[in-house]
């Protein structure tokens, strides 16, 4: 990242225009081989001042809440599709406000709002999750697919009398995953579903698609996409968050201290708990730019941020020198699951928003201080 750190505001995140342009043309690509459509799922990247660049390559976006489908609607302006679990009949009129395909997690659902959909004043294309109950993703807590889940209608419980007015079925079975899953996955709902999807105008492979990995195996997703596409004659869907901001983007922070307890600890301004949230969750440790793994240079370091929580711990590192307060840390793959998760526990500041731009240099977008703390609360 050839940026003067030292002129960023610490901490910030930075997305680099350049390598988010380079995935948006491998999505293209795909789009042009196959003529299926992108959307950007908002819940892994909202950083809506790129919205009308990532608008240039792709169908619109999805969003799982009344305001996610605003900033999609308002932001991007192109085609709006939103899901839930349920949703409420006090935010369903403005759902329908901001939304092109609404998708059902159930026909209750669906019968529920049936009218209020039917009757309103523009077409809106209708979906149902389904659950084929076949997912290869090991952790529980990733899994939509996993014992008892929320998520879709299984084959045992699917109404085809119920199809009357539905568009198209959804599945969401993957996370960060290669494209043999995914065929693997769509034979199976092919088998389970077929019959019901030869009925359908879309049918949408929802997220979990690593496409813009280096390791990712394009060819299979092609071949998976014309599959359906092929039998049936509809259009195809995918809805990759991850993949879009995939490796585009820093977290950069300040060693505030350093300190010796049975091993050298450096105390950051960014947090693991406030700031980059999936560390902590998935759980997972993030490459830092010049460091390596523990012990594998001379000064080793465990990292932690400036809240009170006693497990706000990012990982350990390993540098040629021995850290000093004031010395800049950069973060990689910073950009998705970061801004749309990280909080303001212990009033600990949020990072400002820094685009580096490919014309006009780096941009800080947007710096937080007190009233967005303040405003959140009451």
């Amino acid at each position: 990242m050839n940026i003067d750190l030292n002129a960023l505001p610490s901490p910030c995140y930075v997305v680099d225009e350049a390598l988010l342009i380079k995935n948006l043309e491998k999505l293209q690509s795909v789009i042009d081989r196959t003529g299926c459509k992108i959307l950007l799922a908002q819940k892994g990247f909202s950083m809506f001042s790129v919205y009308p660049l990532m608008g240039k390559y792709l169908s619109g976006v999805t969003s799982s809440s009344v305001n996610e489908a605003r900033l999609g609607y308002e932001e991007m302006g192109k085609e709006v599709h939103t899901y839930a679990p349920a949703f409420s009949e006090a935010e369903f009129d403005e759902i329908l406000t901001y939304s092109d395909h609404i998708v059902f997690n159930s026909f209750q659902q669906w019968n529920q709002f049936k009218d209020k959909v039917t009757n309103h004043s523009k077409q809106i294309s209708v979906g149902l999750r389904i659950n084929p109950e076949y997912s290869e993703i090991e952790v529980d807590m990733y899994n939509p697919c996993f014992a008892h889940s929320r998520f879709g209608v299984t084959l045992e419980n699917f109404e085809p009398e119920q199809l009357e007015g539905i568009d198209g079925l959804h599945f969401h079975t993957m996370c960060e995953q290669n494209s043999d899953t995914l065929w693997r996955t769509i034979q199976i709902v092919d088998e389970e579903f077929g019959e019901y999807i030869k009925k359908m105008k879309w049918i949408n492979f929802g997220g979990g698609h690593h496409i813009t990995r280096p390791d990712y195996d394009i060819e299979t997703l092609i071949r998976s996409i014309l599959y359906m596409k092929d039998k049936y004659g509809i259009d195809v869907y995918i809805e990759p968050g991850e993949a879009v901001a995939l490796n585009t983007g820093y977290l950069v922070a300040t060693v505030l201290d350093t300190l010796q307890n049975g091993m050298p600890i450096a105390i950051l301004d960014a947090s693991a708990a406030c700031h980059m949230p999936d560390v902590l969750e998935m759980p997972y440790r993030p490459e830092i730019i010049g460091a390596g793994m523990p012990n594998e240079k001379a000064h080793t370091y465990r990292f932690g941020g400036a809240t009170c929580l006693a497990g706000d711990v990012i990982g350990d590192y390993s540098f040629d020198q021995p850290l000093q307060p004031g010395d800049k840390l950069v973060f990689c793959d910073m950009a998705h699951y970061s801004m749309v998760k990280n909080n303001t526990f212990n009033g600990v500041n949020l990072p400002a928003i820094v685009l580096n731009t490919v014309n006009d240099g780096v941009k800080v977008i947007k710096q937080f201080g007190y009233e967005d703390f303040r405003n959140r609360l009451s």
